[in-house]
């Protein structure tokens, strides 16, 4: 078998699988942006479902080619290997004037001399698994000093053709096993399929990619990495481990959004059919994200991250945060999980951001970063996730990276970028700034809205500078006057009494369960004005959830503020008086 053919062959998938993508980007950036902007009516959307379609399929050709290039390489890495092992055996026979015969048997010369006459002792053949020569025959006789030396080549030989056997077994009938359904569709069972197709050639090309991936490396040693591979590596990263490339920060956002969109469709193939809870939600979810990208947006959508792990994970960009000046990134908070009310809900406000920034300056891009596993109902009152610090210092730690990675990838001499959290995310927004010693990569300003409080009690503490930390906090929104640690501890044990007391010994009434109240005039950030919101006889936690909204027609000043933060126009803001 020679390696280069079968590379030569991969080329050809390679091939193959480029132009599947070519076609599928020429159908999604031209013909149906084109009528989308054109064309209205029955026929229009027919043709658009048609185009739709027709994308799915390609994406499919591109990403099962781009595994059969992969497996084609694989198969030649771990052949070449064996092949020069036993080239290394036969150059080493040669040297010692031994003959490998057809079946791998070594054949060595007289050498040596015998205990009793002197004579050189006799040749003979090693083959593997025999030890002749080793074993002194009746009499005084000493061993051929060749023996040895020719079983090692001998077993060497074997151990080569051997392996390369099994290689090539194991790679016959994974190849095998990549063949498409008959017919023009691409049902989601088509997906699942892919799906294990894409773990089936990652287990098989471990030796070829996976040892190449730097997951221990600083966000700009990852960007560096990447624009040191050459193109056809960069592709079948892509095709084989469009999860990890996806999901790596320091990898360009354009880079990062192919492979999550591929990805994307892995992941539900890879749910589609199972009846369990967490997949049925993280199905809906997924499904709902598939649908906003398919039908597009202004500014356009990035998929820069998604994930099955834990409660999910999704981060989503609306605008290129590597060419935007201005960069925001919002951490959702308490209940918040892959699934369809995240989708729906959660990517509004990232996108109303965006919107919203783009008002003020054009080059802004906003992005709702869902990478940690927040608290969730519905024994969050209970629950050691809420009330301790342990799920925003595992978020902190990984937003910092994220944070990290976009500071690494922009394009921009000196880039505006924004951390917001709201609710259970501010305290993740905290944990972040405490990641080593210099706050949160990259970050200029830091926006917390319905926070409980963020870990630390002064604005100067998250390493942006008093007057770059914000906070907006409605009135009729509970959150924000969460009861102390000591209240919620003394109420357990004494009821009403206990949380009195311990709000007795809060003289200045400005602590919250993780903190000082950010909205106090103690911690020192600015408070922007934010509407009241319903009271919790009317709206219970939808005071809570107004932060973000921007309605036709409607004066959300919070919204608005937050909007000016992000385009780096906090000079605008409506100003409210600290608690």
């Amino acid at each position: 078998m020679k390696a280069a053919e079968l590379e030569g062959a991969a080329d050809g998938w390679g091939r193959a699988s480029n132009r599947a993508d070519a076609a599928r980007d020429r159908i999604e950036q031209q013909l149906l942006t084109g009528l989308r902007a054109t064309q209205e009516g029955e026929a229009a959307e027919s043709a658009v479902a048609r185009l739709r379609r027709l994308s799915r399929n390609l994406q499919y050709v591109y990403t099962e080619c781009g595994l059969i290039r992969t497996t084609l390489n694989s198969l030649a890495h771990e052949m070449k290997a064996q092949q020069r092992a036993l080239a290394v055996a036969l150059d080493d026979a040669a040297a010692l004037r031994f003959t490998v015969l057809a079946d791998g048997s070594v054949t060595y010369p007289a050498a040596g001399e015998g205990l009793v006459d002197g004579e050189p002792l006799r040749g003979g053949t090693a083959s593997s698994g025999a030890f002749p020569g080793l074993v002194p025959s009746p009499g005084l006789t000493a061993p051929n000093p060749n023996a040895a030396k020719a079983q090692d080549i001998a077993d060497r030989v074997a151990k080569a053709v051997r392996t390369a056997a099994e290689v090539d077994w194991r790679f016959a009938r994974l190849l095998r096993d990549l063949k498409a359904e008959e017919g023009l569709t691409v049902p989601d069972s088509t997906w699942k399929d892919a799906a294990g197709d894409a773990a089936a050639v990652r287990g098989a090309a471990a030796g070829y990619l996976a040892s190449g991936i730097p997951h221990e490396a600083t966000p700009a040693e990852r960007r560096d990495w990447w624009l040191g591979l050459t193109q056809e590596q960069r592709e079948e990263y892509l095709a084989v481990y469009p999860d990890r490339i996806g999901n790596l920060d320091g990898i360009p956002a354009l880079v990062r959004d192919a492979a999550n969109r591929d990805n994307l469709q892995l992941l539900i193939g890879k749910l589609e059919g199972r009846d369990d809870d967490r997949s049925v939600t993280q199905l809906a979810g997924l499904r709902e994200i598939d649908r906003q990208l398919a039908a597009g947006s202004q500014p356009p959508m990035f998929l820069l991250g998604i994930s099955d792990e834990g409660n999910g994970r999704a981060i989503v960009s609306y605008g290129n945060p590597d060419t935007a000046r201005n960069v925001a990134a919002y951490v959702p908070g308490l209940n918040t999980s892959l699934d369809r009310g995240f989708a729906e809900n959660d990517l509004k406000r990232a996108w109303d951001t965006a919107k919203g920034a783009q008002k003020y300056d054009h080059s802004s891009a906003s992005i709702v970063w869902l990478g940690y596993d927040a608290p969730q109902f519905p024994d969050w009152l209970n629950s050691a996730d809420v009330i301790g610090s342990k799920r925003a210092e595992e978020g902190g730690a990984a937003f910092n990276s994220f944070m990290g990675g976009l500071a690494a990838t922009n394009q921009n001499q000196d880039p505006h970028m924004t951390a917001i959290g709201h609710s259970y995310g501010s305290r993740t927004v905290g944990a972040a700034t405490q990641v080593g010693r210099d706050g949160t990569p990259g970050v200029d300003d830091i926006v917390l809205v319905g926070s409980p409080g963020v870990g630390v009690d002064h604005a100067d503490l998250l390493h942006v500078g008093r007057g770059h930390v914000f906070v907006g906090a409605a009135e009729n929104d509970l959150v924000t006057k969460a009861p102390t640690k000591l209240q919620g501890g003394l109420s357990a044990v004494a009821g009403p009494y206990g949380y009195v007391a311990g709000g007795l010994l809060d003289r200045r009434d400005d602590d919250l369960w993780f903190g000082k109240d950010p909205a106090s005039s103690e911690f020192g950030a600015r408070r922007f004005a934010s509407d009241d919101g319903p009271s919790m006889l009317t709206g219970a936690m939808d005071a809570h959830s107004g932060y973000f909204d921007a309605q036709p027609n409607r004066d959300n000043a919070s919204a608005d503020s937050i909007a000016m933060i992000v385009a780096g126009h906090s000079n605008k803001i409506k100003s409210e008086g600290s608690r």
